[in-house]
């Protein structure tokens, strides 16, 4: 009984933080009726046809009614430690009595939703909203309209103008190439075509979830573009979410969509479209917008999409991130140009959790196992290989160009693994670039690199200046110092004709990076001309970055790329490989008729893939080494003196402290009054400070956090500080910057307290196993919780179970043999696993 008291509790505060009402408020009626009031009579449980207990049994637990007062919903209610499942056929009986056609089943922790008319219950973490349902009754999918539509290669182009084939400009052969560039019409390659009816057949065996495996520069946002319209058009989805994990990409998607399908359809980015996103048919947004705070919760409902795309599906859907990509019920399609089978020359048999490597294999077997391929077998696959082979792609001229330095470090440990950032970014920290630095980024090395690249490095056909670039540095400390030396070696090359301009940083906390990136591809960055005025061509000649350029980032006229960072991720590799391989026509940026007469066509034939670090050789592929450079060691031929021993770095303090000043004293959870006086002085700061407000605005919040660093914390004026902001905020945790800026400018209500943030965690970790594990494990829902939340917040427990001294289990106080025992074998190790790799946990500390 204190187990059902319990779960009804739960669920009585998750109806209400969906809207859902016990009782009339004087606006809006009651919509939720409890089991006193609705009881299956004898006559309505004999006429299902099943023999049923007639006394608790008879009862529906919760009915949750429409705007009309009519039967919505069934939710079906076990106690804590029994499975929702278990009640499966009862709340099916229960639902059909009503006339519903939706069905929750919950034990308080673990919930589901079923859709009768949508094959089996879906695992949710939060209850749809009255709205929600309201618009998903509407929805009536119709699989085999999908399954058997009809298309060609101008799928799309009938969308952006239907009439094109009766056009003058069309029908005349010799004008409909030009005719076609004009109106800008998409037609689909045959490849492309297969795609979608590779979902068309998978839907026919009954199939929901698809995945995509397409190189780089094969055209998949235009085949994404296809499936949705696909699946808008048949009437089996009202809304498509696509979720990318980079802010350039959301406007680079968005769009996308609007040229091909805005006569039909509606894309919006979310953040531009918050009270208007409902109307739109596309939303865009980045999943790590969506996770922050768990914003996703409070934004959806789980109903509000049928389709789910995840552009480059291995990132975007990664660790907890895929919380956000279960969170919805409905099909799900991921995109992803990084082969499974990428990872050579490691052995996964014998893994260790913390190795990088181990790590990217699992995200890719998980990526697979998410969208339903655990074989290893794609929906779809078209690999660079192909793309070659049929002439849409080119391959690379790989540049080895490592040095001794380089070379030794190749075998050295410890500078592969992610460090993510105060905001939870990990492409702009991707080393831990203290030690990796000063073991070897002297001047001496920095200068070869540069100098070998700006030698050999392939120049644009038209101008005959250097060709376009993008340089990977390892952080933002070794971008400025690369884009530095850059400039002043071009300055000897090309006296006076670039002035500071021909190298440019873009990383995230350079202003208007984002900007840059787009500037860059429409060849106007820093000035549209230099050497040749008929000639559009960005004067900025190379891009010095870390991870802003690397996913899904269209440049067609890039002619060298060079990793001057060793790289162990293959998708990372794969990503950053891509950016050269689409094919282009120069001449096309020429706007003098009589020279492009005179120089004729000039094809992107080749591009240069400048390796420092032999990275190709470590993921052994077959690439066209058919240049290999042979540099100079760093001090031969009397260039540069020998490399300094790298400094140490070290500070250890050997005078003697004591405590000057010991107090206690406890605070409510409002915390002092001078403390909230601290706080709202903070607010009225920062909401005063345009250049902040124009930041968070754009979701800048690397930029934000920086200026707030460097502008407003630690002044002398008010000694804002982050630690008594996040005391005067009297939460029981430690807050990050970040959080504190969002409900600074409402974009979270408050701040959730460390339980609350530990059971949101535990809800991510639910939707990252698979719908089996946790059914079969259903009962034990809240000892694993209890472990989970031990674990995470327990140093001591920690200490314990990875280092398997479980004998101490039985003299610790919080978490004890019995708890440890009440939780299933198989999560033992998998709970403290999933921790380490992807819950934050100084976020618990106070």
């Amino acid at each position: 009984m204190v187990k059902e008291a319990q779960a009804r509790i739960k669920l009585n505060k998750l109806l209400e933080e969906s809207g859902w009402r016990f009782f009339d408020d004087g606006k809006l009626k009651a919509n939720i009726v409890l089991e006193p009031k609705v009881k299956l009579t004898h006559a309505a449980i004999n006429a299902l046809g099943e023999n049923f207990e007639t006394s608790s049994n008879g009862f529906i637990d919760f009915l949750l009614l429409d705007e009309a007062s009519f039967p919505l919903l069934v939710l079906e209610a076990k106690a804590e430690d029994k499975n929702p499942l278990i009640g499966k056929e009862q709340a099916r009986k229960y639902a059909k009595s009503q006339n519903c056609r939706f069905i929750i089943l919950s034990n308080g922790n673990l919930h589901y939703f079923w859709d009768l008319e949508q094959g089996n219950p879906h695992i949710i973490t939060r209850f749809p909203t009255p709205e929600s349902i309201k618009s998903y009754r509407r929805f009536q999918p119709n699989p085999q309209k999908l399954i058997t539509e009809l298309f060609g290669r101008d799928y799309i182009a009938l969308t952006q103008m239907p009439g094109y084939a009766s056009e003058a400009g069309w029908k005349n052969e010799a004008e409909r190439d030009a005719f076609g560039r004009k109106n800008r019409l998409r037609f689909m390659r045959d490849y492309q075509k297969r795609a979608v009816q590779s979902i068309q057949d998978a839907v026919a065996d009954g199939q929901s979830r698809f995945l995509f495996e397409m190189a780089t520069g094969t055209g998949k946002t235009l085949t994404a573009a296809a499936v949705i319209k696909l699946f808008l058009r048949t009437g089996n989805a009202r809304r498509v979410l696509f979720l990318v994990d980079r802010l350039e990409l959301e406007d680079q998607a968005n769009k996308a969509f609007v040229a091909y399908l805005k006569n039909d359809y509606t894309s919006v980015i979310y953040k531009e479209r918050r009270d208007e996103w409902r109307k739109a048919e596309i939303v865009v947004t980045t999943v790590q917008s969506l996770l922050f705070n768990d914003k996703y919760k409070r934004l959806f409902s789980p109903t509000d999409f049928d389709l789910v795309i995840s552009d480059e599906a291995h990132r975007s859907i990664g660790g907890n991130a895929r919380a956000v990509f279960e969170y919805f019920v409905g099909y799900k399609l991921g995109l992803t140009a990084t082969p499974r089978d990428y990872l050579k020359k490691y052995d996964a048999s014998k893994p260790t959790t913390r190795d990088p490597r181990e790590q990217e294999r699992r995200l890719l077997l998980d990526t697979y196992r998410t969208f339903g391929c655990d074989s290893g077998q794609p929906t779809f696959r078209y690999s660079l290989l192909d793309g070659v082979r049929d002439g849409f792609l080119i391959s690379p001229v790989v540049v080895d160009a490592r040095t001794e330095i380089t070379t030794q470090l190749l075998s050295d440990k410890g500078y592969a693994v992610a460090a993510p950032n105060e905001v939870g970014d990990t492409a702009e920290e991707t080393f831990f670039q203290r030690d990796f630095e000063k073991t070897f980024f002297s001047e001496a090395t920095n200068r070869i690199f540069c100098e070998t690249f700006l030698k050999n490095a392939l120049c644009d056909p038209i101008s005959h200046e250097m060709g376009k670039s993008i340089i990977f540095a390892v952080s933002q400390n070794h971008a400025a110092k690369i884009t530095q030396l850059l400039n002043e070696l071009s300055n000897t090359i090309y006296p006076g004709k670039y002035q500071s301009d021909f190298a440019v940083q873009v990383t995230s906390l350079i202003p208007n990076a984002q900007q840059y990136t787009i500037n860059f591809t429409n060849n106007n960055l820093l000035g549209a001309a230099n050497f040749l005025d008929a000639y559009k061509t960005s004067k900025a000649r190379v891009c010095v970055t870390v991870g802003m350029m690397t996913t899904g980032y269209d440049c067609p006229d890039i002619l060298n790329l060079a990793l001057m960072r060793p790289i162990f991720s293959p998708s990372e590799f794969v990503q950053i490989k891509g950016r050269g391989t689409r094919k282009h026509e120069f001449t096309e940026q020429l706007f003098d008729k009589e020279l492009k007469v005179e120089i004729g066509r000039q094809e992107k034939t080749r591009y240069k893939f400048f390796d420092f670090f032999a990275v190709c050789e470590y993921f052994e592929e077959e690439f066209d080494y058919d240049e290999v450079l042979k540099l100079p060691r760093p001090g031969e031929q009397g260039k540069e003196g020998p490399l300094p021993p790298p400094p140490l770095d070290q500070y250890t303090y050997t005078g003697a402290d004591t405590v000057k000043l010991f107090a206690e004293q406890v605070v409510g959870a409002q915390g002092m009054k001078i403390d909230r006086m601290f706080f709202e002085g903070f607010e009225n700061t920062v909401k005063a400070d345009p250049i902040l407000q124009q930041q968070v605005e754009n979701e800048q919040w690397d930029q934000a956090i920086d200026y707030v660093s460097t502008h407003l914390l630690d002044k002398p004026a008010d000694f804002y500080t982050l630690d008594k902001l996040r005391r005067a905020a009297g939460v029981d945790r430690r807050l990050t910057l970040r959080e504190i800026l969002e409900k600074v400018f409402g974009l979270i209500p408050y701040f959730k307290a460390k339980d609350e943030l530990l059971d949101d965690e535990f809800q991510k970790f639910l939707l990252d196993a698979s719908t089996e594990e946790i059914d079969k494990q259903a009962d034990k829902i809240v000892a694993m919780k209890y472990f989970f939340k031990a674990y995470a917040t327990d140093g001591r427990l920690r200490d314990i179970i990875d280092k398997k001294q479980l004998t101490e289990l039985n003299v610790n106080s919080t978490f004890g043999m019995s708890d440890f025992k009440a939780v299933p074998k198989e999560w033992r190790d998998r709970i403290p696993e999933y921790v380490k790799d992807y819950v934050p946990l100084n976020q618990f500390m106070t």
